[in-house]
């Protein structure tokens, strides 16, 4: 493979990158959503799945603003997340409270993630000057964010809902 030289080069392997994640994401969250036994944690679940099918959709529209085809390139980080998410669930077996609280965790591992791959595109998009780019980029951040959010306060509530159900059984 020859060496890559140029920032358009990386922008557009970066592109692949979160496109790949994203569609990744598109197959984890149903399964998050099912195993999920608080009904507001699987309905956010559900939620960011449509959200995430929508910057999928914007990603693609982002390649298109390029003139390039929308090509994802395989994301060893997503795929890290997701194996430890399916490790955890299979080797641990957790029950469902604690299955709840792993699971708010995990998401917000896939969220950090992502946060950090869309405000790195956004940079570069920026200084090579694709505004398109940077606004349909700036949306799926902004939506990650939210979720992250989401996230956070979901495993607040969980964690001291547990915290008074022990101390209760004890």
């Amino acid at each position: 493979m020859p060496e890559m030289t140029e920032a358009r080069e990386l922008f557009m392997h970066e592109l692949g990158d979160i496109l790949y994640a994203e569609n990744m994401l598109v197959k984890a969250l149903p399964k998050m959503a099912k195993e999920a036994s608080d009904p507001e944690l699987r309905d956010g679940f559900t939620q960011h799945l449509k959200e995430t099918r929508g910057q999928v959709q914007r990603l693609k529209e982002a390649f298109a603003a390029l003139g390039e085809p929308a090509k994802a390139e395989q994301c060893p980080g997503i795929e890290g997340i997701i194996e430890e998410h399916d490790e955890f669930m299979e080797e641990e077996k957790p029950s469902a409270e604690v299955c709840d609280l792993f699971l708010t965790g995990s998401g917000a591992r896939a969220e950090h993630y992502e946060i950090a791959a869309y405000s790195g595109l956004i940079t570069m998009a920026r200084a090579l000057g694709e505004r398109e780019c940077v606004d349909l980029l700036n949306e799926n951040l902004r939506e990650e964010k939210e979720t992250l959010r989401s996230l956070e306060k979901a495993a607040r509530r969980l964690s001291k809902e547990q915290a008074r159900a022990e101390k209760a059984a004890a």
